[in-house]
């Protein structure tokens, strides 16, 4: 009888680099290549090589999709040709019915809920950071899917991720969490209880401000096939090319993660004493409200954080055009640091009343530190305060 062997589990930045880049069968090429081709030869009719339209399969997707489940520590990863083309296939994949979602999401989702989806479906919002309060939600409204950001977009509020799921299953509801801020390196949303981990592929996964694209990882093999039939109907896969391309980006996201968080740190620490910061909102700081749940379902606090400065529009305005290597863009997770005004930019589609609510103000700047010399980042803050 032949001896099971223990499948060996390796580390994130290990995986990065193997997982889906293996050598080329063909060539021996270490870099995998790239099949720009939209189609495929037949033997016969129906009979092929597993591939046989690219909106269907890609050998290059494929190889990207191995590697993003093997992150996510799930069996099935879907690729898309955006985040926003994630969000908008598993909304058509959950059978009909309310979605109970985080009060705060990013700007681009909270627009699709509301003026693309809600007119077949209720959208819900609550703080999922009160348990009690979600699960009132959930008690009430009984959705069909519950969907989470943690930490949220822009203010990095911290969801219980395991409480949270666990309630969902209470009452029968799906769960979606967004896991774009942290990147599969630093949290594992599966793992935590939730059904689907989607991301943005465009910011850290990417990790190289070139490429638009989403995914979405999962165990459960019939929703698996219902998102990747919806994806072949209705289109939005992912190029050969962007494949190839977040297929490279990957090998570097350790690294780059874990310099996205060291820099982020310092910046951090070195705000909180600036006479002209309000406040600086980044889980790595013990003040952070949800600092210590972070340590327990992360294995890091990544590179994101916000600020408010003293004064307001003027004076954020003023800010801004000042820095120079920070640059002033939308976007998240490149190599490169990016700052912005939430309220004019990226949840500009947010209502005031709501953003208003949720300290979305227009003091508040958002800073993607990036992985440059973290005393340069600091001098060009300095310099523009």
């Amino acid at each position: 009888m032949k001896k099971s062997v223990k499948k060996k589990l390796y580390h994130s930045s290990t995986t990065a680099i193997h997982v889906g880049s293996h050598p080329d069968a063909e060539t021996g090429a270490v870099t995998p290549p790239i099949y720009q081709t939209s189609t495929y030869v037949q033997k016969s009719p129906g009979v092929h090589q597993g591939y046989e339209y690219t909106r269907s399969h890609n050998p290059t997707r494929t190889r990207l999709e191995q590697c993003l489940a093997a992150l996510e520590k799930g069996n099935h990863a879907l690729v898309t040709a955006s985040g926003m083309s994630a969000v908008m296939l598993v909304l058509h994949a959950i059978e009909s019915g309310d979605v109970v979602c985080g009060d705060e999401v990013y700007g681009g989702t909270y627009r699709l809920f509301t003026t693309v989806f809600n007119k077949e479906r209720k959208f819900h919002f609550v703080d999922s950071t009160n348990l009690n309060k979600l699960e009132a939600m959930l008690k009430k409204v009984r959705p069909k899917l519950l969907w989470l950001e943690s930490p949220t977009n822009p203010l990095l509020k911290v969801t219980d991720i395991v409480a949270a799921c666990a309630l969902a299953r209470k009452y029968r509801v799906k769960t979606v969490v967004d896991n774009t801020f942290m990147s599969p390196y630093f949290q594992n949303p599966l793992v935590l209880g939730a059904d689907i981990v989607l991301h943005s592929m465009t910011n850290y996964i990417n990790g190289h401000s070139d490429v638009i694209g989403g995914c979405l990882v999962l165990n459960d093999p019939l929703m698996y096939k219902k998102l990747w039939t919806l994806q072949n109907s209705i289109g939005p896969c992912a190029s050969p090319f962007d494949s190839w391309l977040v297929l490279r980006g990957l090998k570097t996201l350790g690294a780059r993660m874990e310099t996205h968080q060291f820099n982020a740190f310092e910046i951090a620490h070195y705000l909180q004493r600036h006479p002209k910061i309000e406040k600086v909102l980044y889980p790595g700081l013990s003040t952070h409200p949800g600092h210590q749940l972070t340590a327990k379902q992360c294995s890091g606090y990544g590179g994101m954080l916000c600020i408010y400065l003293k004064g307001g529009l003027r004076e954020s305005k003023k800010f801004l055009s000042k820095v120079k290597l920070f640059s002033l863009a939308e976007s998240l997770g490149g190599v490169e640091s990016l700052i912005e005004h939430p309220a004019i930019m990226t949840h500009a589609s947010v209502p005031v009343a709501i953003r208003k609510k949720l300290g979305i103000s227009d003091n508040l700047i958002r800073l993607s530190v990036g992985i440059e010399n973290f005393k340069d980042l600091i001098y060009d803050l300095d310099d523009a305060l």
